[in-house]
């Protein structure tokens, strides 16, 4: 995430733009929790139907190895939505 500052938004690290939160992510017992703006979600949701999900939430399980090329695609893409449609943290 270039040009990204890390943060705490809602007690959890978050990386942000100068005005929008780009994603958010934490740790918990058994998963880890990544958050993106539910049109990003929307996007790749057939890809994370391994994956416990939400509106705009995906659990990867800690006894699993993390999906790096899924979770660059998403990434970039939240990038792109950023820049080029300007979409906000909901």
């Amino acid at each position: 995430l270039p040009n990204a500052t890390e943060s705490l938004k809602w007690s959890q690290p978050a990386f942000s733009d100068e005005t929008t939160i780009l994603l958010i992510y934490a740790g918990f017992k058994k998963h880890i929790g990544f958050y993106i703006t539910p049109s990003a979600f929307e996007k790749f949701k057939d890809q994370c139907s391994e994956y416990k999900t939400g509106a705009g939430s995906i659990q990867f399980p800690l006894d699993k190895p993390l999906p790096t090329e899924l979770l660059t695609k998403i990434v970039e893409y939240r990038l792109w939505e950023r820049k080029e449609k300007d979409v906000k943290w909901m």
